[in-house]
């Protein structure tokens, strides 16, 4: 079922009881703006209420989206539409509520599918985000592709949730891990990987964009050195998704997990893409309803993909909900937000590198919008907690990625990092905001 088909319900709140319609597409329904927006006026800002609040009596400035993002009115509007008008389990019922709910769900995998540029909709397992996609990887990929002594690549940049799942496989499989190195400067030594490929390693496994750095990894490069040894290429994009095009076709990878929270969509889902011929010869992550084709207390056959590793009801609320937020980023542009996002960057950073005793990790000329930090005599977490005082939202700590701070010999970092709704004068407000604390000390 495409996008187009989908059907969506509307609230009467003029009347009781509530009454359901059949509506238009997501795009029609959820975004009826009538002319095209940038990524710079106030209509974005608008639509998202969590940006006119105050902190401790001062303007909201959140600058801490690669850990998540802030939700617009239409996502949040279309969890509750869909709670108050088309609750019912998917898949199961054939009664109208779960009809259209099922409706909803799979409209949503065709929405996904279309927008990481997937060929077909089965190749598109929801999750909880991208931590449960790559333990799905490791459980199922790891049995199906790994055996021991097998080797996999990961690099020196990545998020816990992409070193984690494999050393719990290097217990289970008796696999071995090696490490890609980084440069000083941020880059992922490309050098150093083709010496580390050889014709034991199964699977490599690396971020899109470095949640610390902002370095962008060219995925395609990556995707052809890793297939000339006959390896696997998992692609981590939690941190790409929400801030520029990503399509699979053209990155040429195999597997590809993103979260919905840090793409304006709500918690607890997430996407793992797969090639249908791979995820046809793994195992299931989970056992348990809807994953089955049939049981007996002898055997049990299994649903095809997606199906065999959606185990349980699926959270077809959320489901819809990163349709709706995946398809407001189209409505507002991919290039116009990523566009907006590297002149916020490289405005961050030029501001940043005029203050005394600042130091920023990563200079790579392709990043996106991240900018991690030190300042000299300041630990990280005081600057978080008095910018916090003056309304500033960042993070600070290891960014879960410790091996990373262990490279550039730190115990953590402050990190600031910007969404299609961020501005100029919160960078400088930023900006001020730490040079008000470096007085203090």
């Amino acid at each position: 079922m495409s996008t187009v088909q989908a059907v969506a319900f509307v609230v009467n709140k003029k009347k009781r009881p509530r009454v359901a319609l059949p509506l238009q597409p997501f795009t029609t329904r959820f975004l009826p703006y009538p002319i095209p927006r940038t990524a710079m006026n106030e209509t974005i800002r608008a639509d998202f209420p969590i940006l006119s609040r105050q902190v401790y009596g001062r303007p909201l400035v959140y600058l801490d989206n690669a850990a998540t993002t802030q939700k617009p009115r239409v996502v949040v509007e279309a969890i509750t539409d869909q709670y108050y008008n088309t609750n019912a389990n998917v898949h199961r019922g054939v009664h109208f509520l779960s009809q259209q709910a099922t409706e909803l769900h799979e409209a949503a995998r065709e929405c996904v599918r279309s927008f990481i540029g997937a060929q077909q909709a089965s190749e598109i397992v929801f999750t909880r985000g991208t931590t449960e996609s790559i333990n799905l990887l490791a459980e199922s990929a790891g049995a199906a592709f790994m055996r021991e002594g097998d080797e996999l690549i990961i690099s020196q940049m990545e998020h816990h949730s992409n070193i984690v799942p494999w050393q719990l496989l290097r217990e289970r499989r008796g696999i071995v891990i090696k490490v890609c190195p980084i440069t000083d400067d941020g880059l992922l030594d490309l050098e150093a990987l083709s010496q580390l490929l050889n014709e034991r390693t199964r699977i490599v496994s690396i971020c899109h964009v470095s949640n610390v750095l902002g370095t962008v990894n060219p995925i395609r490069q990556i995707a052809d050195m890793v297939h000339a040894h006959g390896a696997l290429l998992v692609v981590d994009a939690a941190q790409s998704v929400p801030h520029r095009v990503v399509n699979v076709q053209e990155m040429d990878c195999d597997f590809l997990a993103f979260s919905g929270h840090k793409a304006y969509g709500p918690t607890g889902i997430g996407v793992l893409y797969g090639r249908e011929t791979l995820l046809d010869q793994m195992p299931p992550y989970q056992g348990g309803g809807e994953m089955i084709q049939r049981v007996t207390f002898e055997r049990t056959t299994y649903q095809q993909p997606p199906y065999k590793f959606e185990a349980g009801t699926p959270d077809y609320v959320g489901s819809h909900a990163l349709a709706i937020a995946l398809d407001y980023m189209q409505q507002t542009s991919l290039e116009a937000i990523a566009r907006h996002e590297h002149d916020l960057t490289r405005y961050a950073i030029e501001r940043l590198s005029a203050i005394d005793g600042l130091h920023i990790f990563g200079q790579a000329a392709a990043r996106d919008a991240v900018v991690s930090f030190t300042i000299q005599g300041i630990h990280p977490l005081d600057l978080g907690t008095l910018l916090d005082r003056l309304g500033i939202a960042i993070r600070t700590g290891h960014h879960c990625a410790y091996p990373l701070m262990q490279r550039y010999g730190v115990e953590s970092m402050a990190r600031a990092s910007f969404a299609l709704y961020n501005t100029r004068e919160e960078i400088d407000a930023l900006a001020e905001g730490i040079q008000r604390v470096k007085k203090m000390f």
